[in-house]
């Protein structure tokens, strides 16, 4: 239509670009050698078999190859990556104990709040390391566990710790695993009892404040028999003018007939390279429920993946993803049938403008041992101008006639039309675009807790500001 607007301008997310001043209190040499990797060990106190793992780690990511086959990541050289970073603090379960500094960031950010109004426990991590991590009488009474990983690495849970540790993602899965394996540190262990349900979110935020940083965060939740649970995981970063790495990993454990909803909301500064890893095990009768928002970072890998190991074991997945400027983001999931009576169903959206180039990928693969097993697959892109890119790269590996699989996709750009008539009704046409923009990404933000719901609206209209030509 006439005068319709193909060019959109780029915006300034400043509420997320604060940041301090260096206070860590120590922090390893760029790079990463056999003796970085020790150095992080001894920092971490770690026992003998993960300084071990760490050290076949680093000799499996030196022998591996880089991804090719996604957005280039040649930006990111790790000879400029510092692995660790320790803030000048310890962590503490009395916010009134944290340093300033570092409160006001979580202040800033709404955690504590968040915390006290509508969460069952947090945990936040500063650049390398827990900071702060609470969890609510009523809960731990229930004999949930939610602490540090490291902690519960030297606790009574060292044995679980030990044989779960990176058996959902291991090292040899790709370079960036073998990479997390070397040199993680912080994260949250989650342990929800059989039958107990947790009524109210637990959440764990990570903040990466030093410039030229990497952060390696590892998430293991085990959530047993006819337990219920739902995590909720954000993240933020101020922009630098050198890249930042986030290779964090989750693995999810769900137990028979257990439930578990694993929310997350990215929002990563534009100099960042989000190359997480998060995998799921279902057992039979269990479901996990995968909720994502992805908003920030320079370019992302990121392809949660559930395997449905039991039988009537479930998974869904609901994504939205956000690509503006000087972003390649390519996500999606990978869901693997590996038992009979199976389903899953996956739900995204992704909206790219200014250029910036969103890219899903999907694989199913159902293997002939799961008989009856139902799948579909749908995804929707949205371009809301004419230099933005969106493509939709499913694959679908089916090994048993006894199956029922769909995937349906469709990509288009905001309507004109749509755009006039709520003009027409007194709304300007940048309030118009972006709550086109907000009703298109409602399927993720309705099932998302309510402050976060808010922040994701919120986002979409900071990005969209200015969206007029």
């Amino acid at each position: 239509m006439a005068g319709e607007k193909t060019i959109v301008a780029d915006v300034d997310r400043s509420f997320y670009d604060f940041r301090y001043e260096e206070k860590d209190a120590f922090r390893v040499a760029e790079g990463l050698t056999p003796a970085i990797v020790e150095q992080i060990s001894r920092e971490k106190n770690d026992p003998d078999w993960m300084r071990a793992f760490r050290l076949r780690s680093l000799e499996i990511y030196n022998r591996s190859v880089m991804p090719d086959w996604g957005p280039s990541i040649e930006g990111l050289d790790m000879e400029n990556i510092v692995t660790y970073v320790r803030p000048n603090t310890r962590m503490s379960a009395a916010w009134e104990d944290v340093p300033e500094d570092i409160k006001s960031t979580f202040e800033r950010l709404g955690i504590p709040q968040a915390e006290r109004e509508s969460l069952a426990g947090v945990g936040a991590q500063y650049d390398s390391e827990l900071v702060y991590h609470n969890v609510r009488e009523e809960v731990a009474a229930q004999g949930v566990v939610y602490t540090d990983l490291e902690s519960a690495l030297r606790g009574p849970y060292a044995d679980v710790i030990r044989e779960r540790f990176m058996k959902l993602v291991p090292p040899t899965d790709h370079k960036f695993a073998a990479l997390h394996g070397a040199v993680w540190s912080g994260g949250s262990f989650v342990y929800v009892p059989p039958g107990v349900e947790v009524e109210i979110p637990l959440q764990s935020y990570f903040r990466l404040n030093a410039p030229g940083a990497g952060q390696f965060e590892h998430t293991l939740i085990i959530v047993d028999e006819g337990a219920r649970l739902h995590f909720i995981e954000g993240c933020s970063a101020p922009k630098y003018n050198v890249a930042n790495l986030h290779a964090g990993c989750v693995e999810l454990y769900v137990g028979k007939n257990a439930l578990l909803r694993y929310s997350t909301i990215e929002n990563w500064s534009k100099n960042m390279y989000n190359l997480n890893t998060k995998r799921a095990k279902v057992e039979a009768g269990g479901k996990v429920e995968w909720v994502s928002g992805s908003f920030g970072s320079h370019v992302s890998y990121l392809y949660p993946m559930s395997v449905l190991a039991g039988r009537g074991a479930r998974a869904e997945f609901t994504g939205v993803t956000f690509a503006g400027a000087g972003q390649n983001l390519d996500t999606g999931c990978k869901i693997v049938h590996n038992a009979p009576d199976t389903s899953s169903y996956v739900n995204t959206r992704s909206i790219s403008k200014s250029g910036g180039v969103s890219t899903f990928r999907s694989a199913v693969v159902v293997t002939e041992r799961a008989e009856n097993s139902k799948s579909a697959v749908s995804c929707q892109s949205l371009m809301i101008d004419s230099d933005s890119r969106s493509d939709t790269i499913p694959a679908m590996d089916i090994r048993t006639d006894k199956a029922d699989v769909g995937h349906e996709a469709k990509i288009g750009r905001i309507s004109g039309d749509a755009v006039f008539y709520l003009m027409s009704r007194g709304i300007s046409e940048e309030e118009a675009r972006a709550l086109i923009v907000s009703g298109f990404a409602e399927n993720v933000s309705k099932e998302l807790p309510l402050e976060y719901a808010v922040e994701m609206n919120n986002l979409i209209r900071i990005e969209m500001k200015g969206a007029i030509g």
